[in-house]
């Protein structure tokens, strides 16, 4: 089985809303019709982020509208082809990576249930390899030095890492890596929660330093790293 992101863009002339809708009421029930699809994630830009809107920036090219995730037996071209139909028809446009997904934290303290959004919200990175290194040397900084302080400094309740092993599509951007975070609701607009120090402004401020230098050592910034607020709908859990 493989993994596979898509991000995906409005079409001209429209807004998210609208392209949200078309992926709920033509999209999704295409996808789960296919036989190759045996789980399926969107994560919508809404107005149930939008108090997030300040926690976002922006990386490489324009920034997408909305992702879906697929696990499918096959990501092959000829497999794909279908899925890349159907995305095709409801966006502007589509990019595509397979990954190797770790589930750092699985999400065991709000569970998603299928087509039912998921408490909290998501936060989507899509983040570029600095040229400064390797990629053996970024992926030991991201995976190895990281992974450590993104579950002690925050209090997120889920954390994907997706490393990317290649883009599937043509002109899809070589990101190193796509990251899947779910925090609290309250998280959006108040960075106390964000950084799990809740009346506590020391652990906060030793957080705050901790992650920014942390997040140095393998993201380029400024605009190495597209962050959305997302809300995160499962359509179909793997078993």
């Amino acid at each position: 089985m493989e993994k596979i992101v898509y991000a995906l863009w409005c079409k001209p002339n429209e807004d998210r809303a609208a392209l949200n809708a078309r992926l709920r009421a033509d999209a999704v029930p295409a996808l789960l019709s296919l036989s190759n699809v045996r789980a399926l994630r969107l994560n919508f830009q809404d107005a149930d982020v939008a108090r997030a809107e300040p926690l976002r920036q922006a990386g490489p090219g324009e920034q997408m509208d909305a992702v879906a995730q697929l696990w499918v037996d096959a990501a092959h071209d000829m497999f794909r082809k279908p899925v890349d139909e159907i995305l095709s028809a409801a966006c502007g446009r589509i990019d595509a990576w397979v990954v190797l997904s770790s589930d750092i934290i699985p999400n065991t303290l709000h569970p998603s249930q299928e087509g039912v959004r998921t408490e909290g919200w998501s936060q989507f990175c899509f983040i570029r390899r600095p040229d400064r290194l390797s990629p053996e040397e970024w992926r030991h900084n991201w995976q190895v030095l990281h992974t450590p302080v993104g579950i002690e400094t925050q209090s997120n309740f889920e954390y994907v890492q997706n490393f990317v092993v290649r883009p599937l599509t043509e002109g899809a951007f070589p990101y190193a890596a796509i990251v899947e975070e779910c925090f609290p609701t309250a998280a959006m607009d108040d960075s106390h929660v964000f950084f799990d120090a809740v009346g506590d402004q020391a652990r906060y401020e030793a957080n705050l330093a901790t992650m920014s230098e942390s997040c140095s050592h393998f993201v380029e910034m400024p605009g190495g790293i597209h962050v959305l607020p997302t809300s995160q709908y499962d359509y179909r859990k793997l078993d």
